[in-house]
């Protein structure tokens, strides 16, 4: 967006499946953080027996793998990845330091797998892929910012994830990427609404 010494912006949007399937696993496993994030739609949250101490590491290996999942670029893992039987090539945990989070999440594969490949389809089918409307949702509240201050917005990168959470609402999951109720974002007026801010924020 852009031409040749004109600042320039990205925007990625998805509902991307590894990110899918690590919200279905959280909640599946009775992970709390992010605090902020609401649960999936139409996902029974799951009540867990651990010990205080098991449910912590389960939490801190989750978030880790979290980190990863969403901006793999700013969080590389230290070891190998080694891939998670029954979840294809979506899922991916350190070689080591992540032994209790993979054997919670093994027993979860079929189901964890099916949700994710549904909500991805359904994204897929509610985005409309090629008619330009993702863009130009975007395009308009930049232009609108640029007519607000008075100047090009600044070059910047944003990822977009689209997700079927149970409150309708914005939320930052990483440095570089936010997630979008999926009714909200099919809302030309409330989305508008909504980027605006996180635009102001970047640009």
């Amino acid at each position: 967006m852009g031409g040749a010494g004109t600042p320039e912006w990205l925007i990625r949007e998805d509902a991307g499946q590894p990110v899918l399937l690590a919200l279905y696993l959280r909640q599946v496993l009775g992970i709390r953080s992010p605090d902020e994030l609401p649960h999936l739609r139409g996902i029974p949250p799951r009540e867990n027996s651990r010990t205080e101490d098991a449910q912590a590491l389960l939490e801190r290996q989750w978030r880790e793998f979290w980190a990863m999942t969403v901006e793999p670029q700013a969080h590389p893992s230290p070891v190998p990845l080694d891939l998670v039987d029954g979840f294809q090539t979506l899922l991916a945990l350190p070689a080591e330091g992540a032994d209790e989070l993979r054997a919670a999440v093994t027993p979860h594969a079929a189901e964890a797998l099916a949700f994710t490949q549904s909500a991805h389809a359904r994204y897929r089918r509610d985005a409309s892929p090629g008619s330009g409307t993702a863009y130009r949702a975007y395009a308009s509240a930049i232009a609108e910012y640029e007519r607000q201050v008075g100047r090009r917005a600044h070059s910047f990168e944003l990822n977009v994830q689209v997700l079927p959470l149970s409150q309708r609402g914005v939320w930052w999951i990483g440095s570089l990427t936010i997630a979008v109720t999926d009714g909200l974002r099919g809302d030309v007026a409330a989305f508008d609404a909504a980027i605006h801010p996180i635009i102001a924020e970047l640009a």
